[in-house]
């Protein structure tokens, strides 16, 4: 496993995987940006020992086009495609190596039918398999009694998360629901967002719980009346799994993705997108619907099911075995090679 070096980080062997940082370990973009700049090297020297490589496409470069670098099968694993918000930010052409990247590929894996049809728009000839995220067993065992409160877990990202529009909700529901707003997460926005909470006259009925995390992190999805999840956009929706694999019922907008782990049923979708006044009406009227919570620890938790990491490994391998044996059949025999 290739990965940035950061502060601290010591190449090592780790049940049985072998992790190897490069690059410089000096502040996020230092560090990021000498990792891709180190990869090609090490794919030429290191690759040929193995039989698959798998680039996992990552902020802010996206990706090395792996395959120009070596000969073996490889595999493009795509959970975000972000180049071109970091071509914005830092004025830099990221965008473009993304794009080579995906179309350096022959196979790809996306976490959902919504970023698989993002990536097939950009390189048509790729062939894309969809394997979602995977949640924790331990979820589906998690029983806490109803706080009544309402919570968000995530990263203080205002731009995507949407959680300007969840303060403006708040702002305009918190007297019709009798408990807090709960915000557990951490990330540069968090003194922008409790200057807004401020402004808003809410911050005596929202709690900032910082980062939370195992246990603690499953008990609070557990114990929540309802969970808000007010994104702009995502490419998944983890913490949505989560809360339902938890018991508990989300509200979010429905954006593409989210309505692949929202059933009806065991949660709510917003519909007129961006509006916090009828996200605040979602909230109001999820929280007191008595029988949501209860059909999200049924059905929502069965739906759930089918993210259990096991199964999910298994679809991974999946794809990683017939990427690997199919690479292997193209090449030629060693007495064959030139």
């Amino acid at each position: 496993m290739v990965t940035a070096r950061y502060p601290g980080a010591e190449d090592r062997v780790e049940d049985g995987v072998r992790h190897v940082h490069l690059g410089i370990g000096r502040g996020y973009m230092v560090s990021l940006l000498s990792y891709f700049a180190c990869l090609p090297w090490f794919l030429l020297r290191h690759s040929r020992h193995h039989d698959l490589v798998v680039e996992e496409f990552a902020a802010p470069l996206g990706s090395v086009s792996a395959p120009r670098w070596t000969r073996r099968p490889t595999l493009a694993v795509v959970q975000w495609l972000d180049a071109a918000g970091k071509s914005r930010q830092y004025h830099l052409p990221f965008l473009a190596f993304e794009s080579l990247g995906l179309r350096s590929h022959r196979r790809a894996v996306a976490v959902s039918h919504d970023l698989a049809d993002q990536i097939g728009s950009r390189a048509p000839a790729l062939r894309v398999d969809v394997v979602p995220n995977g949640v924790e067993p331990e979820a589906f065992e998690v029983s806490e009694p109803d706080s009544g409160d309402v919570v968000y877990l995530g990263r203080l990202e205002i731009a995507q998360k949407g959680l300007d529009l969840l303060c403006e909700a708040w702002a305009r529901a918190a007297d019709r629901i009798g408990g807090r707003l709960l915000i557990a997460g951490d990330g540069p926005d968090r003194a922008r967002l409790e200057r807004l909470c401020e402004r808003l006259g809410i911050a005596d009925s929202v709690v900032m719980l910082g980062r939370v995390e195992g246990e603690e992190k499953l008990r609070l999805l557990a114990g929540a009346r309802v969970v808000a999840m007010p994104s702009r956009y995502e490419t998944f929706g983890m913490v949505a799994v989560e809360a339902l694999a938890c018991g508990s019922p989300v509200v979010a907008y429905a954006i593409p993705c989210l309505r692949e782990v929202v059933p009806e049923g065991s949660g709510v979708l917003v519909t007129d997108l961006l509006d916090a006044g009828a996200y605040a009406e979602a909230l109001a009227a999820a929280w007191h619907d008595p029988g949501l919570k209860a059909r999200a620890a049924g059905s929502g938790r069965d739906f759930a099911r089918r993210f259990e990491w096991d199964a999910i490994a298994r679809e991974q391998e999946a794809v990683y075995l017939d990427v690997a044996r199919a690479g292997a059949a193209s090449r030629p025999a060693p007495a064959e090679r030139r």
